[in-house]
C-alpha cells in the first residue's frame, strides 16, 4: 500500500484512509531510488552510492519533500537555463513558491505562513535545491536568513504589514550586510543612520554581494547608528522599495550561481521611518551574532547535498564512460576516488544532520555550527572538484551539470562568513 498525501493549510497530511506508518518506496528524480523507510526513519537513501540512513525525519517531512521536488520539477527546472542567461529568476517563481507553501514555512498561520517551528523543512527546501542545480532561487535567505530576524525581532504592526506578503512570494526580502571595503569584518561597517527628533533615521552608505538585490522589495540593513559605541552602535533598519534614496547598482557578474540575483546597494539621504526600525537600537550586532549559525547550518546543509548530487552524477558518468575498451569504472583508481569521496559525504552527513537535530531542539552552539559550515563547504570543493577529473575534458562542459556544479559550489566557502573565519570561532571557543 502506498502512502499518498495532500498538503492542507500549507502541511502536508495523510490523506483520509491512508496510515502514515506503513512502510513506503519512492523513486525520486535523476534514477535514485527511495528504499524502504518506517514511520519514523526519514529518507534511505538507495543509489549508487552506499545506503545511508537519515533518522532525522518522518513521515510528514517526507510529503514535503515530494512536494517540493514536484514543484522543482514543473515550476523552476524547465527555465532555469533561461534565467540563468537572465541574470535572475522570474519573479513569478517566488508567488508560486509562496502558493504551493514553500516560503515561511515557520511563520504563524494567522500572517499566512506554515506555523511549523521546525528547521528540518528548511532543511529538506534547500537540500531539494541544490540536488536539482537550481542555484537561482533564492528561497533559503528568505526562508533561514531573513524569517528569523522577522519572527523574533518585528512587532505585531510590522509582521502584519511585512509576514503575508512574505509568506506569499509578493515580498522578496534581503539583508545587506557586506560593504565594498568590509567583508567578514561586520564591525567595520560604515553604512550610517542618523535618529532624527521624530525618531526617524536618515541612512547613508553602499552595501554589496547582496543576494536578492535586484529583486528585493524589503532589505534588513546594518547601519551604525552611534560611532561610539562599538559593537552596540548597530541597529537593524528595514528599507522598503521605493524609498527615496535608495538605489539598485549593477547587478553583478559572477563564476556560478548565475540566475541567482546579487547586486550593489546604494542608499543615499534614505528616510526611514521610525516604525522600520527592527528590534531595539543598538543590538544590531548581538542580533547578527544570534541568527548567523542558522545562516551557516543553511549553508552547510545545502553544500553536503550539493556533494552528494555531484558523486551521483559522477557515478552515472564512469559507468557510462569507456576509456581503453572498458568503463571508466573499472580502474581501480576510480574506484579509491568514489570510495573516498562516498566515506567523506557519509562522515559529513551525519555531523550535519546531528547539528539540524540539535538546532530543532534549541541546543546547535554557535562553535558547531561554523564547524558545519566551514567542513561542508570544503567536501563540496573537494567533492566536485574530483568530479570534474572524473568526467576528464566533458567535466569542463557546461552542458555537463558537474560543470555546473563546479562553478556554482566555490562560493560556498565565502560567504555567511569565510571559513577562515569559521575556524577563528571555533578556535576562540576552545581557547576560552
Amino acid at each position: 500500500m502506498r502512502v499518498s498525501y495532500r498538503i492542507s493549510n500549507r502541511r502536508a497530511t495523510p490523506q483520509a484512509g491512508t496510515s502514515p506508518s506503513v512502510w513506503i518506496r519512492q523513486t525520486p528524480p535523476d534514477g535514485a531510488t527511495r528504499g524502504p523507510i518506517g514511520p519514523s526513519r526519514g529518507y534511505r537513501w538507495v543509489c549508487d552510492t552506499a545506503l545511508m540512513d537519515r533518522d532525522i525525519f518522518d513521515a510528514e517531512h517526507d510529503a514535503f519533500r515530494d512536494l517540493v521536488r514536484t514543484f522543482l520539477t514543473k515550476e523552476v527546472t524547465p527555465f532555469h537555463d533561461q534565467w540563468e542567461a537572465d541574470g535572475q529568476v522570474d519573479r513569478a517563481v517566488w508567488r508560486a513558491a509562496g502558493a504551493a507553501g514553500l516560503l515561511g514555512t515557520d511563520v504563524p498561520e494567522e500572517f499566512g505562513g506554515g506555523g511549523v517551528g521546525d528547521f528540518r523543512y528548511n532543511a529538506i527546501l534547500t537540500e531539494e535545491i541544490a540536488r536539482a542545480g537550481t542555484s537561482g532561487l533564492g528561497f533559503p535567505l528568505q526562508n533561514d536568513v531573513i524569517a528569523p530576524y522577522l519572527l523574533r525581532l518585528a512587532d505585531d504592526e510590522q509582521k502584519k504589514r511585512w509576514l503575508p506578503g512574505f509568506c506569499s512570494g509578493e515580498i522578496i526580502t534581503a539583508i545587506a550586510m557586506t560593504e565594498p571595503g568590509t567583508g567578514s569584518d561586520l564591525q567595520g561597517i560604515a553604512t550610517t543612520a542618523r535618529k532624527q527628533d521624530d525618531g526617524s533615521w536618515i541612512l547613508n552608505g553602499s552595501k554589496t554581494f547582496i543576494t536578492n538585490g535586484i529583486h528585493a522589495d524589503l532589505v534588513i540593513v546594518v547601519a551604525k547608528t552611534d560611532p561610539d559605541a562599538g559593537a552596540r552602535g548597530f541597529s537593524l533598519l528595514v528599507v522598503e522599495r521605493g524609498m527615496e534614496g535608495f538605489e539598485r547598482g549593477r547587478r553583478l557578474k559572477k563564476v556560478g550561481m548565475k540566475a541567482q540575483d546579487t547586486a550593489e546597494l546604494s542608499f543615499t539621504d534614505v528616510h526611514v521611518p521610525a516604525a522600520n526600525l527592527l528590534g531595539q537600537e543598538g543590538q544590531g550586532f548581538i542580533y547578527l551574532m544570534q541568527n548567523l549559525a542558522q545562516e551557516r547550518l543553511s549553508i552547510a546543509v545545502g553544500s553536503i547535498a550539493g556533494a552528494a548530487q555531484a558523486l551521483e552524477l559522477t557515478l552515472r558518468y564512469v559507468k557510462d564512460r569507456t576509456a581503453f575498451g572498458k568503463p571508466v569504472a573499472a580502474f581501480q583508481n576510480t574506484r579509491f576516488e568514489l570510495a573516498e569521496m562516498d566515506t567523506e559525504i557519509t562522515v559529513t552527513q551525519v555531523f550535519v544532520d546531528r547539528c539540524i537535530r540539535q538546532h530543532v531542539e534549541g541546543e546547535l552552539s554557535v562553535a558547531d555550527a561554523a564547524k558545519a559550515k566551514w567542513w561542508a563547504s570544503d567536501v563540496l570543493k573537494r567533492v566536485v572538484d574530483r568530479c570534474v577529473q572524473l568526467h576528464g575534458g566533458y567535466g569542463y562542459m557546461l552542458e555537463y551539470p558537474i560543470a555546473k556544479a563546479f562553478v556554482d559550489s566555490r562560493v560556498q566557502a565565502i560567504f555567511g562568513g569565510t571559513n577562515e573565519i569559521m575556524k577563528e570561532i571555533i578556535g576562540r571557543s576552545l581557547i576560552g
